[in-house]
C-alpha cells in the first residue's frame, strides 16, 4: 500500500502546482517511480523516448521519408529483442557456434520492466505520423510522459498517442469527481487483486509447481478458474491505473468489458485486455491484410496467423506462448470460416440458452489455452493435460480452503453484477439505483472493502502482466 499512499499525496500537491509545472511534475513522479526498480531505469527511458521523438520529428518532411521510418521502428524492435527475447531467440543460436556470448546478460542491466508496453507506444507513435494519422508532438516533456507515465507504465493499458497526447497542455481545474471516481476504482482495483487474485494465484501457482500431487478432477477445476485469476488480477491492475490517472485528470483507455459475457472468440478479444488486441488488429493485422491484398482471401488467413503469433510471442520468450498465440488463431480462423454453420446450429438452440451455450464454450477454449500461458514450458503443459486422465486415488492435497471459497463467492457476486448489466438492464437498474440513493450502504460497503484490503497485505504485491 505504499504505492497507494505515495500515490494519493502525489494527487493532492499536483493541484496546488501551477498549470504550466504539471507535466514535469508527472514526469518527475513517473521516472522517480521506475528509479525504485532500477536507479538507470529513467535514463534508458529518456533515451528511448529522445530517439522516437526525434525521428518523428523528422518523419512529415524528411526525403527518406520511408528509410527514416523504417530505422525507428528497427531501432524499437531491436532494443525489445535484445533486452526481452535474446535468450530464447539470440543466445541458442550463438550456442550453435561454440560461443561463450550471452546476449541476455542485457535484461539484468537494463530492466525490461514494461518494455512490451512502451514498445508498442513507440512503434504506435511512429506508424501514425508516418501515415498522417497525427502529427509530431512538440513538446518533448509531453511525449516523454506519454512513455512513462507511472500509473499504467508496469502493464498498460497500451495507450494510443493520439489519444493521450490530445489531453495536454494539462488545463483542468480540481474536480472532486475525479477525485472521488478516480479513488473509488482504484480502491477496486486493489479489492480485486488483494481479496480475489491473490488467492486464486495461490491454488494455480501450486499446481505447476506440484502437478503430481492433484487429482485430475482437481486438475480441471483449477484450469477452469486460470481465466478467473487473470482476469481479476489484471483488471484489477487496469482499475488501479486509470483510477489513479483519473484522479490527475487524465483519461486512460478501458481494457476489459465483460469478456466472460463474450459467446466465440472473436468477440472475446474485443472485450478483453482491449488496449492490447485492438492495437495488434490495427497496426498489425490491417496493415498485413492491406499489403497482402492482391493474395485476396489467403491475406486474411496470413494476416490472422501472422498477428496471433506475434501476440503470443509479445506474452513471452517461449514456445508456449507461441502455441499460445496459434490456439487463438485457429479460433478466429474456425470462427470465421464456420459462421453460417455455428449461426444454423445454434439456431436449434432456443433463446437464452443459445447465449449461455457460447459462453460455456468460449469460456473452457479460453481456460485451457491458458495453461500455455500459466505454464513455465511446453513440457510442464504436457505434464499438466496428462495428470487430468490419471486414475482416481487417495486424495494429496486439498483444493478448497476457506480462503479460496471466501474468493469464489465475490467472484459469483462480480460475475453476477456483470450478467445482470449486459443481459437484465432493467433489474440492475433497480439495484443500481439503491445503490445509489443508500449513502450509509455505500460508506458501508467500501469501508468493508478497505478493512479486508488493509489485513490481506501480506500477500503476494505483483500483477501477472507485470512481467511483460
Amino acid at each position: 500500500m505504499k504505492f497507494a499512499f505515495w500515490a494519493i499525496v502525489s494527487v493532492f500537491i499536483y493541484y496546488f502546482l501551477p498549470f504550466r509545472f504539471r507535466v514535469a511534475y508527472l514526469v518527475i513522479l513517473s521516472c522517480l517511480f521506475c528509479a525504485t526498480y532500477d536507479i538507470y531505469l529513467p535514463v534508458y527511458l529518456a533515451v528511448y523516448a529522445a530517439l522516437n521523438f526525434f525521428i518523428a520529428q523528422k518523419l512529415p518532411s524528411h526525403p527518406s521519408k520511408k528509410a527514416l521510418f523504417r530505422l525507428g521502428i528497427v531501432l524499437n524492435l531491436t532494443q525489445l529483442i535484445l533486452i526481452r527475447y535474446a535468450s530464447f531467440a539470440i543466445d541458442p543460436i550463438l550456442e550453435l557456434f561454440g560461443t561463450d556470448i550471452k546476449v541476455s546478460v542485457l535484461s539484468s542491466i537494463i530492466i525490461p520492466i514494461g518494455m512490451s508496453y512502451y514498445t508498442l507506444q513507440g512503434i504506435g507513435y511512429l506508424i501514425n505520423v508516418k501515415m498522417g494519422w497525427e502529427k509530431p508532438e512538440k513538446n518533448f516533456l509531453r511525449f516523454f510522459l506519454y512513455i512513462i507515465f507511472f500509473p499504467k507504465f508496469i502493464s498498460g493499458p497500451i495507450e494510443r498517442s493520439n489519444l493521450f497526447l490530445q489531453q495536454f497542455p494539462l488545463k483542468n481545474e480540481f474536480d472532486s469527481s475525479n477525485l472521488t471516481e478516480g479513488f473509488r476504482l482504484a480502491l477496486l482495483g486493489f479489492f480485486k487483486k488483494i481479496i480475489i487474485a491473490n488467492h486464486l494465484g495461490n491454488s494455480i501457482s501450486q499446481l505447476y509447481s506440484c502437478t503430481d500431487d492433484y487429482m485430475g478432477y482437481q486438475i480441471i477445476a483449477l484450469i477452469l478458474l486460470q481465466p478467473l485469476y487473470l482476469y481479476f488480477d489484471f483488471s484489477g491492475y487496469t482499475d488501479i491505473a486509470i483510477g489513479f490517472a483519473r484522479a490527475f485528470g487524465i483519461k486512460l483507455s478501458p481494457n476489459f468489458n465483460k469478456p466472460f459475457l463474450s459467446e466465440n472468440m472473436t468477440i472475446f478479444w474485443r472485450r478483453f485486455h482491449i488496449s492490447l488486441s485492438s492495437w495488434f488488429n490495427d497496426y498489425v493485422f490491417k496493415q498485413t491484410s492491406f499489403r497482402l491484398r492482391r493474395l485476396k482471401g489467403k491475406a486474411t488467413v496470413i494476416a490472422v496467423f501472422l498477428t496471433w503469433i506475434l501476440f503470443g510471442i509479445w506474452h513471452g520468450a517461449g514456445w508456449n506462448f507461441m502455441v499460445l498465440g496459434v490456439l487463438q488463431a485457429l479460433a478466429i480462423y474456425y470462427e470465421f470460416r464456420t459462421k453460417n454453420f455455428r449461426v444454423k446450429l445454434f439456431s436449434l438452440i432456443p433463446g437464452y440458452s443459445r447465449q449461455l451455450a457460447g459462453r460455456l464454450f468460449t469460456y473452457c477454449f479460453y481456460a485451457l489455452s491458458l495453461t500455455f500461458f500459466f505454464a513455465p514450458d511446453l513440457p510442464s503443459v504436457w505434464r499438466v493435460f496428462s495428470e487430468i486422465s490419471s486414475p482416481l486415488e487417495i486424495q494429496k492435497i486439498s483444493l478448497l480452503n476457506k480462503s479460496l471459497f471466501f474468493s469464489m463467492v465475490l467472484v459469483v457476486i462480480f460475475l453476477l453484477y456483470e450478467v445482470l448489466q449486459n443481459d437484465f438492464n432493467s433489474v440492475y437498474r433497480k439495484i443500481h439505483m439503491l445503490w445509489v440513493n443508500n449513502k450509509a450502504v455505500r460508506i458501508i460497503v467500501y469501508y468493508a472493502g478497505l478493512f479486508l484490503i488493509l489485513t490481506q497485505l501480506d500477500g503476494n504485491a505483483s500483477f501477472i502482466y507485470e512481467m511483460f
